[in-house]
């Protein structure tokens, strides 16, 4: 039930397109430990960020040459709600206090301003305040709002760069993700762990364009500063990952008896990744949350068990005739439980190579 309350936070956002929501310092600091050596010599571009507010932001510009970047872009959305109340905007030319209009911040160097034996935030922000170079107004053009992510300006910055690395808005999960596709761009990003669901995400990962990165976001700020507690969200990346190599260990063996086959898919269910047999050749249904143990040389992802009635694996469509609950039945795998038809959770359907 706490897991329900949790995900219900996330939908309701969607549903009102609420997309303020800020990630912690804490949250980004443990993801990126594990990825230190792919940002060597990369132009960093986090094109969802307030410049002045975001924890990326200040992330990536404290530890510009810890990471050896090339180059740190970022751009905030128009009429921010919370600029200015972090990292103050006064003595930076062009910026007023009390403005809300969208900025873009580059940056190419940073160097220990304040001479105080380190280089930190405070260097950055002398940074800002002694380049007017360094910051600048979006404008945005007649479809786009000024710093929205499919703007033209924003995605000129885009095709500078090398590693795309944000929080991107929940609503439009979908449209951000084609399109760092379609500039084929390597990118580290937070997202609902149900974006597997969504058919275009589902194809990139069944086709190994997109995986799980380490670890999950359990809270967001939110502008007023208070947290937000949000359940099965995580990062998804197509940057390597080491964890993406080790082998699931399996330790069951078939049992007919054990693992039920499905009444309207071509495959068993396996409830728990745990569960997994070590000795079963054919079509298994498992938890989304196989994604976390995913490997691609032992495990060949097939299909998922949602919203898809042209599934290969998919042996029967119910009507009305068959139960009363048809519709649901159709959404996902049905077992037979006591000769009652009872739908499961999504399910991905994978095959042991």
């Amino acid at each position: 039930m706490i897991s329900r309350s949790l995900n219900s936070n996330l939908h309701r956002a969607a549903k009102v397109k609420n997309d303020e929501f800020y990630t912690q310092l804490t949250d980004i600091e443990r993801e990126l430990k594990h990825y230190k050596s792919q940002f060597k010599n990369k132009v960093v571009y986090c094109n969802c960020d307030d410049p002045f507010e975001s924890n990326f932001f200040k992330f990536f510009a404290a530890n510009f040459n810890a990471l050896g970047l090339k180059k740190l872009i970022t751009t905030s959305y128009v009429k921010s709600p919370i600029v200015g109340k972090t990292l103050p905007l006064f003595d930076i030319e062009g910026l007023k206090p009390d403005s809300r209009d969208p900025y873009a911040v580059e940056i190419d160097e940073v160097s220990d301003l304040n001479n105080d034996d380190a280089i930190g935030i405070d260097d950055v922000q002398l940074l800002l305040e002694r380049n007017k170079n360094a910051t600048r107004r979006l404008s945005g053009d007649e479809i786009y709002s000024a710093g929205d992510f499919r703007s033209k300006e924003c995605i000129e910055l885009l095709k500078e760069a090398d590693i795309v690395v944000t929080n991107p808005p929940f609503s439009l999960f979908r449209d951000y993700v084609a399109q760092l596709m379609e500039h084929n761009k390597k990118f580290l990003i937070i997202g609902n762990d149900n974006a597997i669901s969504y058919k275009e995400f589902f194809e990139f990962v069944k086709n190994n364009k997109v995986w799980n990165g380490y670890g999950k976001v359990k809270e967001f700020i939110q502008p007023d500063g208070t947290l937000k507690k949000f359940g099965n969200i995580g990062w998804y990346t197509n940057l390597d990952t080491t964890k993406r190599r080790e082998m699931l260990v399996l330790y069951k063996k078939y049992d007919p008896k054990f693992y039920v086959k499905y009444d309207n898919y071509d495959a068993i269910e396996v409830s728990k990744v745990t569960d997994i047999p070590l000795d079963y050749g054919g079509v298994m249904g498992v938890p989304v949350t196989f994604l976390d143990k995913y490997n691609p040389n032992q495990f060949e992802i097939l299909g998922i068990t949602d919203r898809d009635p042209n599934n290969k694996y998919r042996v029967k469509m119910y009507t009305k005739n068959d139960s009363p609950k048809y519709n649901d039945l159709n959404r996902r795998a049905a077992i037979r439980v006591n000769s009652e038809l009872r739908p499961t959770y999504a399910r991905l359907l994978i095959k042991s190579k």
